[in-house]
């Protein structure tokens, strides 16, 4: 048996049970209050999931197991001294709560490159019989159900087996797919960008910078750029889109591919996957409308104010819980001025990040006015060469399925059943607060 599927059941076990007892004997307690303006308006603050993954503090950001992005950067393994930290461990660390050794992460690459290469002949028929100007996502979507012909759990399923063996058949189908994911978004680039010149897979590198160069990208900048991007976009807490939706189709006990395909339906949303090419289009718009291609801080600031006269929104700021300026945007940021100092586009995003949050604040209406990670990672990956914006979602794509399957692999660990929240009709809810029009 694979060491760390051992190393689950160790620590898995333990905490099955746990969530078991604790349902037994406290299942009716009241954890807390829910207002009618929760319910109606997106469930926010509402805690209603079991996600061990990540946490997202409305002050610190992001924490994957309790660890922030900056301890992440010092203490995960590297390929080399000061560079960005390999997806790879953030995986072992997601999936087991412990920080992993360089030959944990060595063993995850290797098995990632190996599984790599099962990817069945009927997924590129699948890709290749859609338009080529469909959407990526459309593309890469497809290419996953695709691919659920091969689910491990399904198979598993089917022959029968005690739930508490659920997780066993999960964990392989993911490490499948996870393995499989930086082929098909490589696939799909260079399909639709590349004139269909595909580069082959490379079973010596890690598995960010195996994407890097099946895209085409062989420096050692992008590379690091990829790790980067692969870390910091792997999880976000259970709540969001992509998170929540893959949880609940997987609640079903629908396999990986299918659980994974619905969450990649969010991701596409131009409220959540999407937004970095939202704010890629609002910078190209402000520079045309403008008509410089070094505009002045005042200029900016002219020009976001305009935005907001106009009723639209300044793409790449604000967040429904951060309270901050997102540390993902921080890390992108120091990244840029380490490799591209002199980059045009980051001094412009640069130059959006002085002026953007008071003119933000002065409005009095925004709660959070500082920048998300939006706000750079399309700048970014357009000042490494990477300037086609629909495939940035695809790569967003790629890095969520780290946390959101590593977290499907404990729902069945923890055997947690289907998720059926009630709903009531309107007048319920008029009834219920007594409203007077």
């Amino acid at each position: 048996m694979d060491y760390i599927k051992e190393r689950i059941i160790e620590i898995g076990r333990p905490k099955a049970e746990m969530v078991k007892d604790l349902i037994k004997k406290h299942g009716d307690d009241v954890i807390q209050d829910v207002t009618l303006g929760q319910v109606l308006t997106g469930m926010k603050g509402m805690v209603s999931l079991l996600t061990c993954t990540s946490k997202l503090d409305p002050e610190e950001g992001i924490r994957f197991r309790g660890y922030s992005i900056p301890q992440l950067q010092e203490l995960l393994p590297k390929v080399h001294q000061g560079g960005e930290p390999l997806p790879e461990g953030l995986f072992y660390l997601m999936l087991t709560g412990e920080l992993p050794t360089k030959e944990d992460v060595n063993h995850i690459s290797e098995q990632w490159a190996l599984r790599a290469q099962g990817i069945p002949a009927h997924v590129y028929d699948v890709i290749n019989a859609l338009p080529k100007d469909a959407h990526p996502m459309i593309q890469f979507n497809t290419a996953i159900l695709a691919m659920s012909t091969e689910s491990q759990f399904r198979k598993a399923y089917l022959t029968g087996m005690d739930k508490k063996d659920y997780w066993g058949p999960t964990y392989e189908g993911v490490m499948d797919l996870i393995s499989r994911l930086p082929v098909i978004a490589a696939y799909i680039y260079r399909r639709v960008f590349h004139n269909e010149q595909y580069i082959d897979i490379d079973p010596s590198l890690d598995w960010a910078a195996n994407l890097s160069h099946m895209m085409g990208y062989d420096s050692l900048e992008v590379q690091r750029l990829m790790r980067l991007y692969m870390v910091i976009h792997a999880d976000h807490e259970g709540g969001n889109v992509s998170a929540h939706a893959t949880h609940l189709v997987g609640s079903a006990l629908s396999n990986p591919y299918y659980s994974f395909s619905a969450g990649m339906n969010g991701l596409a949303g131009p409220l959540h996957g999407m937004a970095n090419q939202n704010v890629m289009h609002w910078i190209n718009k402000m520079l045309r409308e403008i008509g410089v291609e070094n505009p002045s801080v005042e200029q900016i600031r002219e020009y976001a104010e305009m935005t907001l006269r106009n009723g639209q929104v300044i793409p790449g700021y604000g967040h429904a819980v951060l309270r901050k300026t997102d540390p993902r945007f921080t890390v992108q940021l120091e990244f840029a001025k380490k490799y591209a100092p002199d980059a045009q586009l980051i001094q412009l995003v640069d130059k959006i990040y002085q002026v953007v949050p008071d003119v933000l604040s002065k409005t009095g209406k925004v709660k959070n006015p500082w920048p998300n990670v939006d706000a750079i990672s399309g700048s970014l990956l357009s000042t490494f060469g990477i300037t086609e914006y629909p495939i940035y979602t695809v790569l967003f794509g790629v890095s969520r399925a780290l946390g959101v399957l590593t977290q499907l692999i404990w729902d069945r660990l923890y055997s947690l059943p289907i998720e059926r929240p009630k709903s009531q009709n309107l007048q319920w809810f008029i009834d219920k607060v007594n409203y007077q029009p």
